[in-house]
């Protein structure tokens, strides 16, 4: 479960910071920039966190494995996973950052786990006792709530519900997808990872920014006039890249449903950032905080087996 929470808290610092990106004079300048933006950011995005991931398994040793990994019937099934929580999920995720910022891009796409639960419940059978389906509904009702501000500037709400959508099905399917592969001994949850972002950064490489005509634009970011812009993508990938690495070996653990309870607390940890980082203090209302300690707490139960928990210490005594 501590896995679990750290992938949410690494998360909500990789939304801050990409969003920072996204606000950058070179991803707003002309009207080509703000559309090829959310595409061309979640691809430099992927292209550095699968440089951090070879670095981990470089040192590791582990990339001859990874290959391995990848040859395999699961292996195949992770780079399926990849492609639709990555072109597909990742790039809604940018788009309800970049139309309704960073805590509400972040509070809006974690209505993933529900949608995730519910594909695991049928296609993993993993069991949801009745109180986590209750604590999970809680926890999505604090994220509503959090999602509330009229103090928000949201510059283009259908937009941004369009990229909440594909986010939320894209990393739903994903983790079902991921929980299974990773059942293979063969599929650790650092291997699914290199897969999973090497594959992202290729099909956004080789498919999507062609199919835009961007590559033009993107190459253009590397120039060495976009001041920081790159750098600032580049520590998003390398959180990211922690993130995922908890993430992962939460679902290899405890499994698809628990892991996704336990991330979606990244909404309300973006909004602690969003104050220490950005100095905004407009998301800090009554409703937001005590939502907030809603989402977390109750995220947290909603991924805990109370069942599980009591027997465990019934045979310790």
């Amino acid at each position: 479960m501590s896995y679990g929470i750290f992938a949410g808290i690494t998360w909500a610092l990789e939304t801050v910071i990409l969003g920072i990106a996204l606000a950058m004079t070179p991803f707003v300048s002309t009207e080509q920039a703000i559309l090829l933006a959310p595409f061309v950011s979640t691809f430099i995005h992927d292209f550095f966190s699968a440089i951090w991931a070879a670095i981990y398994n470089g040192v590791r040793g582990n990339l001859k494995n990874v290959w391995k990994a990848f040859k395999t019937k699961s292996g195949k099934f992770v780079a399926l996973a990849a492609v639709i929580g990555g072109p597909v999920g990742m790039t809604g995720y940018v788009m309800a950052i970049n139309y309704m910022g960073a805590s509400i891009g972040a509070v809006a796409s974690a209505v993933f786990p529900a949608i995730g639960a519910i594909l695991a419940f049928f296609f993993l059978k993993e069991k949801m006792q009745w109180y986590r389906w209750v604590l999970l509904v809680i926890t999505l009702l604090g994220v509503y709530g959090l999602s509330y501000s009229p103090e928000l500037n949201i510059s283009n709400f259908w937009l941004g519900l369009c990229g909440t959508l594909m986010c939320a099905f894209g990393w739903g399917i994903e983790a079902v997808i991921l929980a299974k592969c990773m059942q293979d001994p063969e599929v650790k949850d650092e291997y699914a990872l290199q897969i999973r972002q090497t594959t992202s950064a290729v099909v956004y490489g080789v498919i999507i920014i062609p199919i835009l005509n961007g590559w033009g634009f993107t190459v253009s970011l590397f120039t060495g006039q976009t001041g920081w812009l790159i750098p600032v993508i580049v520590l998003a990938a390398f959180f990211a890249t922690l993130s995922y690495l908890c993430y992962y070996r939460a679902i290899a653990t405890i499994g698809a449903s628990k892991s996704m309870a336990l991330n979606v607390t990244y909404a309300a940890w973006a909004i602690l950032f969003t104050v220490l980082i950005l100095r905004d203090t407009s998301v800090l209302t009554p409703v937001t905080i005590a939502c907030a300690l809603v989402v977390i707490v109750c995220g947290i139960f909603a991924a805990a087996d109370f069942k599980d928990l009591f027997s465990r210490k019934k045979k310790t005594e």
